[in-house]
């Protein structure tokens, strides 16, 4: 039986071993399942206590992805297998175990390298986004494209989308735009571009090291590696650069209607890669985008911990209605590209609505 995660070691010139976890199922373009994330997160602890061990590295099988997103087959079927208005257990289940991997990628302490090449899609980068060495390479291609699917950007997209120059973070969670290597760069998802041939020798130059005591001289050691093998020439443009401008005043600083407005205008603009952004708003769940559009105003000043705190409620929320069990079907198992939102409009979306997501009633709420 293959194993969804492949585990090895890197000896050192030192004595010190490297941690090397592999996601290993091409075939889902090694989607991140439950029993990826079982797998992983327990290893990441042993390694975490391991005194010998003086990093990490994440990196996946195949060449066309590093991880194209969450299992949407069980949390389909979990869906689809609860009564309607009960939670589904399973899909809670998922959510919650995959923001814990989440967060101790964000939290660990010693440097983890995670090499993402090819599609990086949802929780493949939820898996990157903490890593402290975040390498894409000339063929990355990365999105948050839950809007088609009745989601929102989660796996701490709502914090680190926030974090993002100007307001691009808040466009590529409301329009799912595919983005590439210097657009990575540049909303700070990555630090390095690498090519995917000089792969090997980055993991043979961390081989043939000497390692230390220390996470800060390590880090520091680890990011001279990744930068001698990094890609010096010129890289495609990047589209969030050569449009910052345009997308900070498409975006705005007035209401969600307004800006949804300009986003339907900019799906006529002549330039494909904008078009193609606004069309995706524009076909995608306007529940989704309300409540992106709603954690981007309230994620501000709240802690990464705090963040997938409430997006774990707002996560397990789109399980229990309807556009996340219908986006998943539109797209994967029936594959008729059909949605059928509800409420099908943004002007039907009330704020009512909105906030039963972000506040999610308590059983005991009836209490006086």
């Amino acid at each position: 039986m293959q194993r969804s995660v492949l585990f090895n070691e890197i000896s050192t010139a030192c004595g010190r071993r490297f941690g090397h976890a592999t996601l290993n199922s091409p075939a889902t373009l090694n989607a991140l399942s439950l029993e990826m994330i079982d797998r992983l997160g327990p290893m990441l602890s042993l390694w975490a206590d391991d005194a010998n061990i003086a990093g990490v590295v994440i990196d996946s099988v195949g060449d066309k992805a590093f991880c194209a997103g969450g299992d949407l087959q069980l949390l389909y079927a979990s869906m689809k297998e609860t009564p309607p208005g009960e939670i589904p257990l399973e899909a809670a289940r998922f959510f919650e175990r995959e923001y814990r991997l989440d967060y101790q990628i964000h939290t660990y302490q010693k440097p983890v390298l995670c090499w993402a090449h090819g599609i990086v899609m949802g929780g493949g980068i939820g898996l990157l986004a903490g890593a402290s060495h975040r390498v894409a390479t000339p063929r990355t291609r990365l999105a948050m494209p839950e809007i088609s699917i009745g989601l929102y950007p989660d796996v701490g997209g709502s914090w680190f989308l926030r974090r993002s120059p100007g307001k691009s973070g808040l466009f590529l969670a409301l329009t799912g735009a595919s983005i590439n290597a210097a657009d990575s760069r540049f909303v700070g998802l990555t630090d390095f571009v690498v090519p995917q041939e000089q792969k090997e020798h980055v993991l043979t130059a961390i081989a043939g090291s000497k390692w230390f005591d220390n996470t800060e001289r390590n880090s520091a050691q680890l990011s001279h590696i990744v930068l001698d093998h990094s890609e010096h020439g010129e890289l495609a443009e990047s589209n969030i650069r050569k449009h910052f401008d345009l997308i900070d005043s498409i975006v705005g600083h007035d209401t969600f209607i307004d800006l949804a407005r300009r986003l339907q205008i900019l799906s006529q603009d002549e330039d494909t890669w904008l078009s193609g952004a606004a069309t995706n708003f524009v076909k995608g769940s306007p529940t989704s985008a309300a409540l992106a559009f709603a954690l981007w105003r309230r994620v501000l000043h709240m802690s990464m911990a705090d963040v997938l705190r409430l997006e774990y409620h707002v996560s397990v929320a789109c399980a229990r209605f309807g556009d996340f069990a219908e986006g998943i079907r539109a797209l994967i198992i029936d594959k008729d590209r059909n949605p059928r939102w509800r409420p099908g409009t943004l002007e039907e979306v009330s704020e009512s609505y909105v906030q039963s997501f972000l506040q999610p009633p308590h059983p005991l709420a009836d209490l006086l």
